[in-house]
């Protein structure tokens, strides 16, 4: 019987943060809520399933330091920079031949670094019977029951009169892209739909069977790897994986793998935390709508969020803001386009304003 092992992927950018994101102190590293960061909550709420000692994480150089700093309860060789950035399937790929090499038929749970869940119990009542699932063989994922009709998410299809919160493993139909409005009210209207949130759960033999299958290119690369440990194991890592395919694991296995099932989870509080607004919208507010962090003044201004420490700001006359404060930049934006501040990341970036990066 497989032991169950967490990977957490901790690679991204967090761009849409900007300007408190930055390389070096991206999203999943920052405190939103409470005195945790993103990613300590994430090891924090899989503690009761998968110990500290069997959790893994997959970031990159420029946070790997901050995240051994933050948790110190995680054994540091267990957090690895990887040396390019190469989408899901090849880190997930990477993490199973790891697992594989030290703990022959181990179980994977694979996790965000950077999502919230309002009812950790809730949720780890879905953790345990999904790894069982995966222990028997088959690839799992966990959908989310919509709360509105999100454009901005994939969805899983589950059978009809699927009831959210079973503890039993359902077949997945198929995967459905991001879709238009009129398509992701159609999915919720049919109650059969599920927000995909990037949690999968297989045999590390499993998965790397299916890479073998599905895209033996990068599954050849990572089969050429020593074992973990071996001297030369992070040298090579170093040679082949960035000659991996740039692909997600959605497209490089879930979609094509018959034998994927899905637990159908139902109000367990998950928000992927993707933009300010997000943050304003999962804070206390205030009675006339704000969030204010800081010394604010306020005079007549509405569903505003202000993080700004260590100075006055103060708002008159105005309405559904985000502003946020950092020594070398001062962001201001229209609280409805806060999935555009990645925008601004990017003309910085063809400005070669690295600093600000």
């Amino acid at each position: 019987m497989g032991a169950p092992y967490g990977l957490i992927l901790a690679g991204g950018r967090g761009t849409r943060f900007w300007p408190r994101s930055r390389r070096a102190s991206a999203k999943q590293v920052l405190t939103f809520f409470g005195e945790r960061s993103l990613i300590q909550q994430t090891v924090d709420r899989l503690g009761p399933v998968i110990a500290p000692e069997r959790i893994w994480i997959l970031t990159n150089d420029h946070l790997r330091d901050t995240i051994v700093r933050q948790l110190p309860e995680v054994p540091a060789r267990q957090i690895l920079a990887e040396p390019a950035q190469r989408n899901t399937a090849p880190a997930i790929g990477l993490a199973a031949h790891i697992l594989e090499s030290i703990d022959p038929g181990a179980v994977m749970g694979v996790f965000p670094a950077d999502h919230i869940i309002g009812d950790p119990r809730a949720y780890r009542r879905l953790l345990r019977p999904a790894i069982r699932s995966a222990r028997d063989g088959n690839i799992v994922v966990l959908g989310i029951q919509p709360r509105w009709a999100e454009t901005g998410y994939g969805y899983i299809e589950f059978p009809g009169g699927v009831e959210p919160g079973t503890l039993e493993p359902l077949q997945v139909r198929r995967f459905r892209e991001k879709p238009d409005a009129r398509t992701a009210a159609r999915f919720v209207r049919k109650g059969n739909f599920y927000w995909n949130a990037g949690m999968f759960f297989w045999r590390t033999s499993v998965l790397l069977d299916a890479l073998r299958k599905f895209l033996p290119a990068t599954a050849a690369l990572l089969d050429s790897l020593p074992a973990f440990g071996s001297r030369s194991f992070t040298k090579r890592v170093a040679g082949i994986f960035p000659q991996c395919e740039n692909i997600s694991v959605d497209y490089a296995v879930l979609e094509k793998s018959p034998n994927v099932v899905g637990f159908a989870a139902g109000d367990i509080g998950w928000n992927d935390v993707g933009s300010w607004n997000a943050v304003y919208e999962l804070s206390r507010r205030d009675a006339h709508g704000n969030v204010l962090h800081g010394d604010i003044l306020v005079q007549d201004a509405t569903g505003t969020y202000v993080s700004a420490p260590g100075k006055l700001v103060a708002l008159l006359g105005v309405e559904d803001l985000i502003v946020v404060d950092t020594p070398g930049a001062l962001l201001i934006a229209d609280r409805k386009r806060a999935q555009q501040v990645g925008d601004l990341v990017k003309r910085l970036e063809q400005a070669g304003r690295h600093e600000l990066l």
